[in-house]
């Protein structure tokens, strides 16, 4: 690989940067005193708290704002938090007609202009929830379109023997898009959340707003990523595969030797040139592909695989996790500091560190052998969090363990079931039904993310911490599903998978 090489598939990755700056934005968003009030999940009457969350009349003594939650409180950040995703899911089954009509690199190009728009609508919100549904739905049509393009594109532009490691690169980037979110509204929070004005005094409307610049700060700054992917993409080359399926076969053949930083009459490139030739020939004479066809007797299997990997990686229960993970550490019994501030930036940094293990396991263990190991780790963890969380009231050590446990959670998913599925729907697809095929596993993904995201509030307020027993039974079943359906795709040429895949 050449430092061009990398340069390409660093930038495509950005589009993970913006997904994970979203997931990180709203962790710390909803539990900002300001969006609180402002979309009336709850008000307050001046009350204060101390600095161990306990009520407190003595103005010396308080430090935080004593919110009193409204009965709809759940609906509503169920409703403003999934909206994103169901943007995304939409956004997703855009990606393959734009994908094919378009191209990857100017759709990719397309939706960070998209992003950014949603991102300001956001920031910009009248006092209704709708508006800003609505424009998480807009920054979910962007996430949902890249999801599926920037892998497709990664993979496409990528040398075979480091295909998968590259492509992890997006999972990376969402991962440190989540930690960029967790320290720049965390210490917005701090600053604006601890002793604010107002601290025991008593307001006549409780419903009234307090300044909303922390808020808006935060989703406003979403922008900044936004435009600067829409700007990188402007310099990256076009996949040379889409290039030849359009018969620009000159162009397509530049791209690989700018790609392998050679010329154009170099045997690699001729050679890699004339693979994608007959792949493009291949597809053609075989007439049009429809989504009927990622259910013939040789794909459907990779079809049906691609979508359950999806559907698991959710079911894990990780989005839970990270979009409401200050509540969780303060329903375990954590001051508002440690769960707002401290807990996520430390766990944010867990999940972007445990991201390198999988870019070189992917390779050298395989996707199905993290998947197996994965899914086991985070049953065990899974259990333990709920085992430790029942036992917080006897001490603070209960209460670090039982974080720990949740450390360890984000730690086996990021290795594993984080980056396996994207690499995977990327790459075990014919050109002929690629961006199809992925496309189904980015809806599968974003769809169970909905219902996560949407009734995540619900299930943590009917059944606290028991909540980790549902995810760690779905982790049971992932684990049988990976041992006994997934086929290992490291190093299989699409001829070999063809053979492989032919039984349902």
């Amino acid at each position: 690989m050449n430092s061009f090489q990398f340069l390409v598939a660093l930038t495509a990755s950005f589009g993970g940067l913006l997904f994970g700056y979203e997931v990180g934005v709203m962790n710390v968003v909803l539990v900002m005193d300001a969006f609180r009030i402002f979309f009336k999940f709850h008000h307050w009457n001046g009350d204060g708290l101390d600095e161990k969350g306990q009520p407190t009349k003595d103005v010396a003594n308080m430090m935080y704002r004593d919110l009193k939650e409204a009965d709809n409180k759940a609906t509503l950040e169920g409703l403003i938090t999934s909206s994103f995703v169901l943007g995304a899911l939409c956004g997703a089954l855009m990606a393959t007609y734009l994908g094919e009509k378009y191209g990857r690199q100017r759709t990719i190009m397309i939706g960070a202009c998209i992003f950014t728009c949603g991102a300001v609508i956001q920031g910009l919100s009248a006092r209704s929830w709708v508006m800003i549904a609505v424009g998480r739905l807009i920054t979910g049509l962007s996430i949902g379109c890249n999801g599926v393009l920037c892998p497709t594109y990664i993979s496409e532009v990528a040398p075979a023997k480091i295909r998968g490691t590259l492509s992890s690169c997006y999972q990376l980037m969402t991962t440190f898009g989540i930690i960029v979110a967790a320290v720049i509204n965390s210490i917005v929070w701090y600053y604006t959340n601890v002793k604010p004005e107002g601290l025991g005094k008593t307001r006549s409307n409780i419903w009234e707003e307090v300044s909303n610049f922390e808020w808006r700060f935060a989703l406003l700054f979403q922008v900044v990523p936004g435009l600067g992917l829409a700007l990188l993409m402007c310099f990256l080359p076009k996949s040379p595969r889409w290039l030849c399926s359009k018969d620009r076969d000159e162009e397509a053949v530049e791209v690989l030797a700018k790609l392998n930083a050679t010329s154009t009459s170099d045997e690699l490139v001729q050679s890699e040139l004339k693979a994608i030739q007959e792949d493009v020939a291949a597809t053609r004479a075989a007439g049009s592909s429809s989504f009927g066809e990622l259910f013939s007797p040789v794909i459907r299997r990779r079809t049906f695989i691609t979508f359950l990997m999806q559907l698991f990686q959710q079911w894990t229960g990780i989005n839970v996790i990270m979009y409401y993970q200050s509540q969780i550490y303060n329903e375990i019994g954590f001051t508002k500091f440690m769960s707002t501030v401290v807990l996520p930036i430390i766990n944010n940094f867990v999940n972007f560190i445990s991201t390198f293990p999988g870019m070189w396991g992917i390779e050298r263990l395989g996707r199905k052998t993290l998947l197996v190991i994965g899914s086991l780790m985070m049953m065990v963890f899974h259990i333990s969090t709920w085992a430790f969380s029942t036992q917080t009231s006897k001490g603070k050590t209960w209460q670090y363990l039982a974080v720990a446990s949740i450390f360890l959670m984000v730690f086996s998913f990021a290795w594993t079931w984080g980056p396996v599925p994207w690499v995977y729907q990327a790459e075990v697809f014919p050109l002929r039904v690629r961006v199809k095929g992925s496309a189904v596993g980015t809806v599968s993904n974003f769809l169970n993310n909905w219902i996560i995201a949407f009734v995540g509030p619900a299930l943590m307020k009917a059944w606290s911490t028991k909540t980790f027993l549902l995810f760690a039974a779905a982790c049971l079943l992932a684990w049988v599903y990976s041992q006994f359906y997934v086929i290992e795709c490291k190093g299989v040429s699409i001829d070999e998978m063809d053979a492989k895949m032919a039984v349902l």
